[in-house]
This record gives structure tokens, sequence and C-alpha cells, in this order.
């Protein structure tokens, strides 16, 4: 992006103006410059509210330096919903953001990506559902994201991150500023794995109205929603929610009748919200699978996948023609399920293949 635009797009952050409006006067043919140069009657007949000519000018030279002394290295972006890089998936929803700070691998926002929210004070289950689910989602493929709150969504990044695969974390700051503060050392560790995403201004300060919002990016960027617990009255559920709105697939975990995090789940399970066990039944039930393969296959040309021993042995069993399931739980002596869930990691990672009867060997 030449420079002259990235101040025009930096103003803009600034401004509380629709997406859908700005597309409208882009595809119209106008250059996003000409926005600014336009008076405050055309930008009205353009369908922009009143006093929006003003607004553009109170955005001074000074903001905008400021602003640009934030990208201070290689992995520090803003996307703007005319680029390439915009998620796909989010463009979809009908109140996009107009543009997205992102500091880190911005390539991961059309990564097919699964949301993990849930109670900022999870209980101890809780916590463990959250590490398992996304622990598994991640070593299977899908890209992690949440927003980087106390409770189940620090839980969330940080076991994407132990098994050395990315996460997105949406934050309802502007990316010069951590919050929590406490989750400053997963921020940073964050960015060089994956990815810090917001949709607000520079210097934006922490305000309770934002987070709700941030939500919609959140579930706008992926293919489905996991809720691990909530109470009645939560953030969750209104990502849940949104989602619900946005198309997209919603999950949730159940939970004891006693446990008050458990009911904002069982709620949303009435509501339409597909109750799972199992990281396995998102994963079937998104019917992703083909496409994830394919992208660990364009991954694995790059970087090939370190299997673990026990992967190694279980790899063995499976022969170069079709061979059975309950083959290769004989061969090796293991349980059922952890036969199964270790041949679904295989074949998500193209080292095996599914076909009628059993399993291939494909490398």
């Amino acid at each position: 992006m030449e420079q002259v635009e990235l101040r025009h797009w930096l103003a803009l952050s600034h401004i509380n103006i629709g997406a859908n409006k700005l597309l409208a006067f882009l595809e119209a043919g106008y250059a996003i410059g000409q926005l600014f140069e336009l008076s405050e009657q055309a930008l009205q007949e353009h369908g922009f509210r009143a006093g929006l000519a003003k607004k553009l000018s109170s955005v001074t030279d000074d903001i905008i330096d400021q602003d640009l002394e934030w990208f201070d290295s290689e992995n520090k972006s803003l996307v703007p919903i005319t680029s390439r890089d915009y998620p796909a998936l989010l463009r979809e929803i009908p109140d996009p953001p107009k543009l997205l700070f992102v500091q880190g691998d911005k390539s991961l926002l059309n990564r097919h990506q699964i949301a993990i929210v849930g109670s900022r004070n999870p209980t101890a289950q809780g916590k463990d559902n959250t590490c398992e689910f996304a622990k598994t989602l991640a070593a299977a493929g899908a890209v992690v994201t949440s927003g980087m709150a106390l409770g189940v969504d620090g839980i969330a990044h940080q076991a994407a991150l132990d098994v050395g695969q990315p996460t997105i974390a949406v934050v309802g700051t502007g990316l010069d500023r951590v919050y929590p503060a406490r989750h400053k050392e997963m921020a940073i560790q964050i960015s060089q794995q994956g990815a810090l995403v917001s949709e607000f201004a520079l210097g934006t300060p922490v305000n309770a109205s934002n987070f709700p919002v941030r939500n919609r990016i959140i579930c706008g960027m992926s293919l489905g929603t996991l809720v691990v617990e909530a109470a009645i009255r939560s953030g969750s559920l209104i990502t849940a929610r949104l989602a619900m709105e946005q198309g997209r697939e919603v999950f949730a975990i159940p939970g004891s009748i006693h446990n008050t995090l458990a009911r904002g789940c069982h709620s949303i399970i009435k509501q339409g919200a597909k109750l799972v066990e199992t990281a396995e039944e998102i994963i079937e039930e998104l019917g992703a699978l083909a496409t994830w393969q394919t992208e660990h296959n364009e991954q694995a040309e790059a970087q090939d996948l370190v299997l673990e021993k026990e992967y190694q042995e279980i790899l063995q069993y499976v022969d170069d023609s079709t061979t059975s399931a309950d083959t290769i739980i004989q061969r090796s002596g293991l349980e059922i399920e952890v036969v199964s869930h270790m041949l679904l990691l295989l074949e998500l990672n193209n080292y095996i293949a599914s076909v009628p009867g059993g399993y291939q060997r494909v490398r």
C-alpha cells in the first residue's frame, strides 16, 4: 500500500463510517482519497451521514504521523476491506469492519478458524476442556481464534501456542495497548506465532462497550464458535448469538445442571447450538476436513510435520493397501478411542487417507 493511501485509511480508522457505504462509494469508481476532497453536500448525496466532511478534516497530519510510528516492523499491517488479505468470511457478515490492524502473520486471517469463547472465571473442568479442545483443534489445522481475555480466551490461545500452532487474538483496544496487562507476554508470543487483530484506531483505550463490538469479528472470521462455559448473561453468549445471526455453526459443551457456568451453554443448545463432547465432533460437523487437509499439504511442502514416537508407531501399522481400523487397533494393542484420535490427526496431516474399509498410507 502506498504511503498516501495508508494515510487515508489511517484517517478513516479514527472515524465512525460504515464499511458497506464505504465499499459502495469505492465500487462507484471513486478512489479512497476522493472521499477527503468532496464537499459535505456531495458526501450526503453518496449516502454518508451529515457531518462527515468535518470529521474527516478533524484528523490532522500530526495524528496520522503518530499512527505511522507504530509501523516500526515488518509484522505490523493495516488491512482495509478492499485488500486481498482481508478475511473473506468476515466480509460476508452484515456489518464488517472497514479495516483491521494486524500485528503478526496477516495470512492467517484467511486460514480456517474456530472461535473458542467462555467464562473469565471457568471451573477446573472448564479449564481442562478448553485446553483439550483447543490443542486438538489446533493440531488438526484449525487456527484457534479468541479475544485474549482472562479465563477461557487466554487458556485457548496458550493451548494452541503450546502445541506449536498459530492463534489469533481479536482485541478491544488499539494494538499499541495490551489488555489485560497480565497477558503482555502472551500478546508478544501471539504476535510472533500468530496474529493480534483490532479494528480500533491506535491509541484506543479500554472501553467496556468495545468488547461486545469486537466479538462479531471473532465469530465472523471463524467457521464455527465453541462456547466452553458461560453464565446466562455473558459476553460469550453475545458471541454465540452473533455467530448464529451470521449463519455460522455454534457448538457448546454441556455441564452439570448445578453448575451456573453450564447454564449459558444449555441455553444456546436449546436455541440450536450443537452439543459436543469431543473436538473431533466439531471437525466432522464443520465438514472442512478436506480443506484443512489441503492446507496441511501445502504447509508440509515448506515444513514437514515432525511426528511423535507413538504416531510413528501407529503409522507403521497402516499398509499401502487398505487396512481396517480393527486391524490397526489389534496391531497396536491400544484402546479404540486412542487409535481413532491418532488416525484422525494422521489423516488431517495427510499421512494416511480414509478409504472404503479402512485406511491407506499416503506417505
